[in-house]
This record gives structure tokens, C-alpha cells and sequence, in this order.
């Protein structure tokens, strides 16, 4: 591709005119480490994680037993993207960049012991166990669309319940506006920790009637079973109506604050990743179009056929309320 330039016509791009910087330098970081050996082998391909998808079938990981959810809009009736996909295709940086890396590299990850500690504006704080998160409230099946800002999709049977439980629980004091997701940061277990794609930890926030919306779901499965490790064990956020890198994966921190709170891609890139971040096929990435969107497992790889987008992911009747009033191509 060429880019004109006001000089002499043309210019090939450089890199960082094509990538946010972070990113950019950050990936440099990442050869740095396979050079070393530190990262493992050389990121794979399509085909490579076509091959580690036939090591991770169903019924692996410890079952979790759920009832069928009767929040309005929690049942997809699209078919669910297969298990192999949904566990081997997967954004988790502290993994690695590459679809197939966090299959590879998070085995590494200890989800027991766990606790997710609970902070800022609440009357009950506290350090809760996730066998006492698990117990907090009943579990649910709920099948719910995935859509990442990269422009591909998936429906995945999560396993879960109400973030707003929890938040009930803790009781937030009248001055709480905003919930703070903090994730693990642990580059002892986590390979691309301390490397420059991201500031870290990863963090993402929500406003607080976004997450007391019976949808936000706190997960700790997917398809009747515990969450693999590259999907974010041993508890997740899913927020179906964001693009996908809303969901904080391996939550150890949720504080609830006055101010809305720095994300993480937001500080990397603040002209392409907005603090609201719903899905909005009419306002495009700075550099690719959202208007279309490929599901995983609809033909192959790259090439597989492209379906439209739709507004909010689907979840418009159930949450366009939020915005209303509100500009959306201002507040992306």
C-alpha cells in the first residue's frame, strides 16, 4: 500500500503510521523475547491453531452446573461458535499477541488460589475467595455474542451471573459512578507481562448503571464447564453489548470510584479505543471499517464470509436506554 506524501508523491509507511505506537514497540519487545527463547516458538499461524485446537476438546476442565437464564436477551438462538474455536482463538496479551498464543503460553496461569478483592466507595469492602464468589449467586447459562474491535465474532455459552449481584452485596456508597476492573499482572506466570503493548496491569472500568445491568455478567465458564485459562480463569467480566477487550479476563481487583477510570487500551490508543466502547457498525476504527464482521468457524480463516454488524451486537432493545441523549460518535 502506498500513502501520498505533500513532498514527492508517495511514501511507503513506516510501522508506527500504521499501529499505535505502544503496540508497535511492543511487539518489538515480543520477538526481543522469542529471540531469547523467553516466549517459545514463532507465532503460529492459522493452520498452527487449527492443529492446538484438536488438544483442547470439551469435557477437559471441570464441569459447572448452571440453570438456563431468564434475563431478557441472555439466549442467543444463533448457533454457538465450536469449543476448539472459542478456546484457541483468543485476544489475552499477557499471553501474547497472536490468536494462538494465550492456547499456548497460559498454562502457565495458577487460577487456586484466588481472591478478588473488593474496594473505594463501598460501606462493605473486602477480600472474597472465589469458591465464595461461586457461591454468591446461582449459576446461569447465558449464550451471548462475542464481537472484537478486529472486526471477527462468536456466540459462546458463558456460565455466570449478574455482576449486579455482587455490587448489591458490597453496597456502593451514593458517590460511586464508576466500577474499576483490575486484572492479573503476574510475569512470573504471564510471559508478556512487562512487555510495552500495554500499561500494565490491564484495567477497564464501566459506568455504573452499565454494570448493574442484569446483561453484565461476571463469568467463571463457558460451555458447562470452568473457564480455560486463555479465556480469562478463573473470573471474567462479559458485557455483551461492547466490542470484546471491554471484558476483563482473571479479575483480581474491582473498585468502585467517583471519576471515570483509565483503561487500558483508552491510555494505549485514546483516538481508536473510547471509554464506552459499545459496538457501533456507524462509527469505523481509525483504520478499518466496523459496518461488517466474520464469524469463527464460517469458512476459513481470513476469508471466511462477512455478515453485518449490528448495533449495540444485537442487545440495542436492552440497553440502547443507557445513551440515550448522549452522542455516540463523540462518546465511541
Amino acid at each position: 500500500m502506498l500513502i501520498p506524501s505533500r513532498d514527492d508523491g508517495f511514501i511507503h509507511p513506516v510501522p508506527s503510521d500504521i499501529t499505535p505506537r505502544a503496540v508497535y514497540e511492543g511487539r518489538r519487545d515480543m520477538l526481543r523475547l522469542m529471540a531469547t527463547g523467553a516466549a517459545g516458538t514463532a507465532l503460529a499461524g492459522w493452520a498452527a491453531r487449527d492443529a492446538l485446537a484438536q488438544t483442547v476438546p470439551p469435557g477437559k476442565l471441570a464441569a459447572l452446573k448452571s440453570v438456563k437464564s431468564t434475563v431478557a436477551g441472555a439466549q442467543s438462538m444463533e448457533k454457538p461458535t465450536d469449543y476448539k474455536d472459542a478456546s484457541t482463538y483468543n485476544n489475552y496479551y499477557e499471553f501474547g499477541t497472536d490468536k494462538a498464543d494465550p492456547a499456548k503460553n497460559a498454562g502457565t496461569l495458577r487460577t487456586r488460589p484466588w481472591s478478588v478483592e473488593v474496594e473505594g466507595l463501598v460501606k462493605k469492602p473486602g477480600k472474597y475467595d472465589i469458591e465464595d464468589l461461586l457461591k454468591l449467586s446461582a449459576q446461569e447459562e447465558r449464550i451471548y455474542r462475542l464481537r472484537c474491535v478486529e472486526g471477527w465474532s462468536m456466540v459462546i455459552p458463558w456460565v455466570g451471573y449478574s455482576l449486579a449481584e455482587l455490587i448489591k452485596k458490597v453496597e456502593p456508597q451514593g458517590n460511586a459512578k464508576y466500577v474499576e476492573f483490575v486484572t492479573l499482572a503476574d510475569p512470573k506466570t504471564m510471559p508478556f507481562v512487562g512487555s510495552r503493548v500495554l500499561d500494565w496491569p490491564y484495567t477497564e472500568g464501566l459506568r455504573m448503571d452499565e454494570a448493574m445491568h442484569p446483561l453484565t455478567l461476571l463469568a467463571f465458564g463457558m460451555y458447562g464447564e470452568v473457564l480455560p485459562n486463555q479465556n480469562g480463569a478463573p473470573v471474567r467480566l462479559v458485557v455483551p453489548w461492547k466490542y470484546g477487550f471491554k471484558s476483563a479476563k482473571s479479575i483480581v481487583k474491582i473498585r468502585f470510584v467517583e471519576k471515570e477510570p483509565g483503561t487500558a487500551w483508552n491510555k494505549a490508543a485514546a483516538n481508536e479505543y473510547g471509554f464506552y466502547s459499545n459496538v457501533n457498525p456507524n462509527v469505523d476504527h481509525p483504520r478499518w471499517s466496523q459496518a461488517t464482521e466474520r464469524r469463527i468457524g464460517d469458512g476459513s480463516g481470513l476469508f471466511a464470509k462477512r455478515r453485518k454488524t449490528e448495533m449495540y451486537n444485537g442487545y440495542e432493545a436492552q440497553v440502547a436506554s443507557l445513551y440515550a441523549g448522549m452522542d455516540l460518535k463523540k462518546n465511541f
